[in-house]
């Protein structure tokens, strides 16, 4: 049982090791820097580098961006959601969308769920619905780790310390159903692919919250969402072929252990409980 169905490619991730070593071991022969190996690895030239690669990746959001917009942009030609835009760098959220129902859908954008962004979310006042999308490009991330990371340990201790409301979640970039990262959902049906700009999509993994905020003395265990409550995700299943028991129900159940508050998470998919974890205390730095 798993909190999301596809897993990290272990070759894949064998192969970055071992690429790793070799390139600690031999970054020296490479390039034009005018230094003996020793100077070289003493200069801090390699580690340097290394940082500034890292920094590059992990700082540019344009093609998450552009793959929203692409994504985006196909739901409204589908007349699958009215209007959507950029909600621009002064506020706390990416997107909004306006519904074909006239409901407003604020998007907020996120990497694999498994770093300190994670958390730093903020409801606005007019939306009708709050959603996160985790758009991990990094190939050699492991999903079921960020998964659960980004859901239990962080998003159900912010919903309930902060009293933030997300009416779900969306898991899906341009990774899902490549070698890098193979998609169950096409094992029995390859067909189950949507064409979107230069991209080829799997059905996106969804996961439906609480509809109201858990809280131990009035609200401890909240019902989770139906999709018909959460217009941008039934419109995204819609669009893309989702199947209604791949839906991901995150349940989540709060209560007082002493003088900690704790919480338990489950996800449940297709009736069958999927990850389930005991009495968790909230922690907060």
């Amino acid at each position: 049982m798993s909190e999301i169905p596809c897993e990290k490619n272990a070759e894949l991730r064998k192969k970055i090791v071992e690429f790793a070593e070799v390139l600690k071991t031999e970054a020296h022969k490479l390039g034009d820097h005018g230094l003996d190996e020793h100077d070289f690895y003493q200069s801090g030239l390699f580690r340097g580098t290394i940082e500034r690669i890292r920094g590059q990746f992990s700082a540019s959001m344009k093609e998450k961006r552009d793959f929203v917009a692409l994504i985006l942009s196909h739901m409204q030609d589908g007349n699958f959601i009215a209007d959507w835009g950029s909600a621009g760098e002064a506020n706390r959220h990416d997107y909004y969308v306006e519904l074909n129902s006239g409901r407003t859908a604020i998007i907020e954008l996120k990497g694999c769920l498994d770093g300190n962004n994670t958390n730093i979310f903020e409801r606005p006042p007019h939306a009708d619905e709050f959603i996160l999308w985790s758009v991990c490009s990094n190939p050699g991330a492991d999903p079921r780790h960020n998964v659960w990371s980004g859901i239990h340990t962080r998003l159900s201790a912010e919903m309930i310390d902060r009293s933030q409301r997300i009416d779900g979640l969306v898991v899906w970039d341009w990774i899902c159903g490549t070698t890098s990262r193979r998609c169950p959902k096409l094992d029995l049906d390859a067909s189950r692919l949507t064409e979107v700009g230069q991209y080829v999509l799997p059905p996106p993994c969804i996961y439906l919250f609480p509809g109201t905020v858990p809280s131990p003395r009035n609200n401890p265990k909240p019902k989770v969402n139906k999709l018909s409550d959460v217009g941008i995700l039934e419109a995204m299943h819609a669009c893309f072929g989702g199947m209604d028991q791949e839906l991901n129900h995150v349940e989540i159940e709060v209560a007082h252990k002493g003088v900690e508050t704790v919480r338990t998470t489950t996800i449940t998919r297709g009736g069958v409980v999927r990850k389930t974890t005991d009495p968790t205390p909230i922690r907060r730095s």
